[in-house]
């Protein structure tokens, strides 16, 4: 069995899937597209079933992609049971989606999540009438706590093997005889398109471009435009707005037959608003609340980090060299041991915390609040307040970030965000950041590098910007309620986040290593670190060693680092190198050409020549910035 959660964003159709997941979640692409959905293998009490989470979507008539991508899935009918998840607090606009989905005729589940908030709000809800009304079962949860989670997975089991529907809301007599008069005169096409003829009829009659476009008879063509000037003629309104205003009536006239509202609580969660998104102080607070979230990833990343490096290199490795002597065979293993040792020593230590942190932000609503303070910022620097998505994405990896510039309106704006999302330092760069700088100079030299990327990504944007001048449009943003993250959720979010690092990038860093030690045997990094001696040595003034370090984090950014260690032939960079040459390094790798991935995705989204300019502008940028850190911390006596 196929269960499907559907749901508008911030509805709480993701927590629901990391309460079932577990470890064996798999995020996959649509056919042909980059638009991304996760599923999920589920064993629930000797039955086995898969979950989808399907991307968030308002309506089933929608020119975003990720929402196109969300119906088309809906209309394949591969689901046997949709659960719709609803948030309670705002239940008239959810049940507009609710009546579209049961327009489709398929199984369905409504799950009234964030109960509690309902009630906070003064709104009390009647689920059995509500059950009753649509002719679906109702389930009340509070997400977050766990709480009736299984009981709407029993429900969809259920409702799965019946095959039961729920009952067909009408709209007005007119508008249906509309809808019933087109409907047959489309019949078929929607049996070529594999799609109920009531469904196919208001999407035409609402202008859906998806199925618009795909009409080819010039006679039903006409029939469509004959019954859209019906519907506006009879109301005075535009056909599509006659739709949805009957959807709006059917939610209000359910809410109010199924709703009880008092008088709502005023909590701490409300004032606490009026400071982090207050016009000068939600900045502050902004600032103050990134400066302790990474001084805390790198505290904790430290203390874990020496142990572990120590005893690798004072312990284990010693005691391998004196049992396989001086051979291949001991350049190969060493080197692959210090792979691992910079996956267990130097990257998780930083990653996870990190990634824990992200999760908690992002889980207790702080992050689209984020989006809503910089939104400002990014109108000055020319892009739409949207593109601000995509940027907080990158700090977690740029190929989701490059990816998520899909949700942008404009071409011009989609290019120049991900040109600007290439920048962004990812987990990877964060780790070198919090492993190099952080760890051998200061934390606060640290959030140096980052407030430097901040200005040279506003100044990039800005210059691109003017190059391609448009006007962009005003940001309408979700922005969901406050709320205590599932340590469970945060967790399993965590682990789906690492779990990358753990089986593609980890096995790459022992491998690069292991390969640079052959190389190193050879003699053959020094063929490498030659061609790249003008720019490493002269230029940026750094050991020469490290040609073969900066071409290796191409592959990943982390092998930038752990393969600088072994280059080094020490865990003590500063034994080797100046804190200027440190942070030229960092400064230079922080910038430079994206990791392979993003570089993939960047051709897939963008062409070939778009991705080489980027690839040629960020190693620019990485030099220049490289170069006048150099200059500036030679000039203080770094």
């Amino acid at each position: 069995m196929i269960i499907a959660l559907a749901g508008q964003q911030n509805s709480g159709k993701s927590t629901i899937f990391n309460h079932l997941a577990g470890y064996r979640a798999v995020t996959s692409n649509f056919p042909g597209k980059t638009v991304q959905y996760t599923k999920s293998q589920v064993n629930y009490n000797g039955k086995v079933f898969d979950i989808v989470d399907l991307p968030g979507t308002y309506s089933l008539t929608s020119f975003d992609l990720a929402e196109l991508e969300s119906r088309k899935y809906l209309l394949k009918g591969e689901a046997d049971v949709v659960i719709n998840v609803i948030d309670a607090s705002l239940l008239i606009r959810g049940l507009e989606l609710t009546e579209q989905l049961q327009e489709l005729e398929v199984p369905l589940v409504l799950c009234l999540n964030f109960m509690d908030e309902a009630r906070r709000k003064g709104i009390h809800i009647d689920t059995e009438k509500l059950s009753r009304l649509l002719g679906v079962p109702v389930v009340s949860t509070i997400a977050v706590k766990g709480i009736g989670v299984q009981a709407v997975i029993e429900e969809a089991l259920k409702i799965g093997e019946k095959k039961k529907l729920g009952k067909s809301l009408p709209f007005s007599k007119d508008v249906e005889k509309v809808i019933e008069d087109l409907a047959g005169k489309v019949s078929l096409l929607a049996k070529e398109w594999n799609v109920l003829e009531w469904f196919l009829a208001i999407k035409l009659l609402e202008g859906d471009e998806y199925f618009i476009n795909k009409v080819e008879d010039k006679k039903i063509f006409e029939e469509i435009t004959n019954a859209q000037k019906i519907l506006e003629e009879s109301h005075g309104r535009p056909s599509d707005v006659v739709i949805s205003s009957e959807r709006h009536a059917l939610a209000i006239n359910i809410f109010e037959e199924v709703t009880t509202v008092g008088k709502p609580e005023v909590t701490f969660r409300d004032k606490l608003d009026n400071i982090l998104m207050h016009q000068y102080l939600g900045y502050v607070f902004l600032a103050l609340i990134l400066y302790l979230f990474f001084n805390i990833v790198f505290s904790l990343g430290a203390v874990v980090e020496g142990p572990i490096i120590n005893l690798f290199e004072e312990t284990v490795i010693p005691a391998i060299r004196m049992r396989l002597g001086t051979g291949l065979a001991q350049y190969l293993f060493i080197g692959a041991i210090q792979g691992f040792a910079g996956g267990v020593g130097i990257v998780l230590p930083y990653l996870i915390p990190f990634l824990i942190g992200l999760a908690v932000m992002e889980d207790a609503g702080y992050l689209p609040r984020i989006a809503f303070l910089m939104d400002t910022f990014l109108h000055r620097i020319g892009l739409h307040g949207k593109s601000i998505l995509p940027l907080i994405l990158g700090y977690g990896c740029n190929v989701p970030a490059v990816m998520a510039t899909r949700i942008l309106e404009t071409d011009r704006d989609r290019y120049i965000t991900a040109v600007l999302a290439s920048m962004v330092p990812c987990v990877a760069r964060t780790t070198i950041i919090l492993g190099l700088v952080a760890f051998f100079i200061s934390p606060t030299a640290a959030l140096g590098i980052y407030i430097l990327n901040i200005v040279v990504i506003a100044l990039s944007g800005t210059l691109l910007a003017r190059i391609m001048p448009e006007i962009t449009p005003g940001l309408i943003l979700e922005v969901p309620r406050y709320q205590i993250p599932s340590v469970k959720v945060v967790l399993k979010k965590t682990w789906l986040r690492t779990k990358e690092f753990v089986f593609i990038a980890w096995p790459l860093l022992i491998a690069g290593s292991a390969v640079l030690s052959f190389l190193e045997y050879y003699k053959m990094d020094m063929v490498v670190n030659q061609t790249l001696y003008p720019l490493t040595s002269l230029f940026l003034g750094l050991p020469m060693v490290v040609g073969t370090t900066l071409i290796f984090g191409i592959l990943r950014k982390e092998l930038a680092m752990v393969m600088l260690i072994q280059a080094l032939g020490t865990s003590h960079v500063l034994d080797v190198m100046s804190r200027t040459q440190i942070m030229t390094f960092v400064v230079f790798v922080t910038f430079y050409v994206p990791c392979i991935a993003t570089i993939a995705v960047l051709i897939q989204e963008l062409g070939r020549k778009r991705a080489g300019f980027i690839v040629l502008f960020t190693t620019v940028i990485a030099t220049t910035m490289a170069f006048l850190t150099k200059i500036i911390g030679e000039g203080l006596g770094y």
